[in-house]
């Protein structure tokens, strides 16, 4: 049995036995179980360098925010890109579109949105486009098996996944009948965890870091290549434990220091990571905003979580870059 596997059996039961909401506004989503840096899960400094995951910067930039496991509102946001046709087909050519995690959680198509978004990525990349899907701290909690915010119709998705790893089977086999499918695709190793395994916590695109809650400095000096290479062995099942900067608070996926309510010296911890990263911006998605995608910090924060599920009942916003030119694209809205 895979070593993560046992540390995922150990935190199953305090992982359902909390109650407790997602923004910060109201109680805080969970503290990961456990976070102590163990010899193996200790990362040596490194140099920030330039992102692995990094595209020099296309015509036409989209980014796309929380969509938590809503099929429709998936299909919509990427026609509003001009990603997609009315069969979900790639249409946009050399389009690059930045999703900035959270596809998960919250709504029944969990699994028809991964798929979705997986198949577009590979349309894109022979269309000479691409789409650059990240993971978000919903798809890491699935990985940890807290499924507090799973949906009824979402755990039915998943029944007929079965464990191909002895070691994941029996962590499902510890969980009730509508849990099992689901640990078996998102545990460490699993079918789902591998097609995560392939997407970066951190990525450029130009001139532009995207990212789920945010970059700090002191992940830019740990390494951002670092942080992606250690949550893609883990995913795979080839750590023993997630990386810290996964499941921290003021992690990359967790942290809403620029996202929530920015004040100066907010911002000045911005302009410190950007200038140690040479970029303009940063794009994150992760902390609904109200009533439209929104900068802070002089435009260099955006933040594009708007609430687009049905949970949330929130209007279809997309980001468009092109060079300088950043504008928000509303679904109804009348071009310009």
């Amino acid at each position: 049995m895979r070593a993560s596997t046992w540390m995922l059996l150990a935190g199953i039961g305090s992982a359902f036995a909390l109650g407790l909401g997602c923004d910060k506004s109201k109680p805080p989503e969970p503290a990961p179980p456990s976070r102590e840096t163990t010899s193996e899960t200790a990362t040596p400094a490194r140099s920030a360098g330039s992102l692995a995951v990094s595209k020099p910067a296309p015509e036409r930039v989209v980014a796309i925010g929380d969509l938590h496991g809503d099929l429709d509102a998936t299909r919509r946001a990427f026609r509003l890109a001009g990603a997609i046709d009315e069969k979900d087909a790639w249409i946009g050519g050399k389009l690059v579109v930045v999703q900035t995690g959270d596809l998960i959680d919250r709504g029944d198509d969990d699994r028809k949105v991964l798929d979705l978004v997986e198949r577009l990525k590979g349309e894109a990349e022979k269309a000479g486009g691409e789409v650059v899907a990240l993971v978000g701290n919903h798809e890491i909690m699935n990985n940890e098996l807290d499924f507090r915010y799973v949906t009824r119709g979402a755990f039915s998705e998943f029944a007929d996944v079965s464990p191909k790893d002895d070691g994941i089977a029996y962590a499902a086999a510890k969980l009730g009948a509508p849990e099992r499918g689901r640990a078996a695709a998102f545990l460490p190793g699993g079918p789902y965890a591998q097609m995560l395994a392939r997407r970066p916590v951190v990525a450029r695109v130009g001139d532009s870091i995207f990212v789920h809650g945010g970059v700090l400095p002191k992940h830019v000096k740990t390494g951002l290549d670092g942080i992606n290479e250690d949550a893609r062995k883990w995913l795979l099942g080839e750590k023993r434990t997630p990386p810290k900067e996964l499941t921290s608070e003021d992690g990359p996926l967790w942290t809403r220091m620029y996202s929530a309510a920015p004040g100066a010296s907010e911002c000045a911890v911005l302009d410190e990571t950007l200038k140690a990263l040479n970029a303009k911006r940063m794009v994150m998605g992760h902390t609904p905003q109200k009533p439209d995608i929104n900068p802070a910090c002089n435009e260099k924060a955006w933040r594009i979580d708007v609430g687009m599920s049905k949970f949330y009942g929130g209007q279809i916003q997309v980001l468009e870059l092109r060079g300088d030119t950043v504008k928000v694209l509303k679904e109804g809205a009348p071009a310009k």
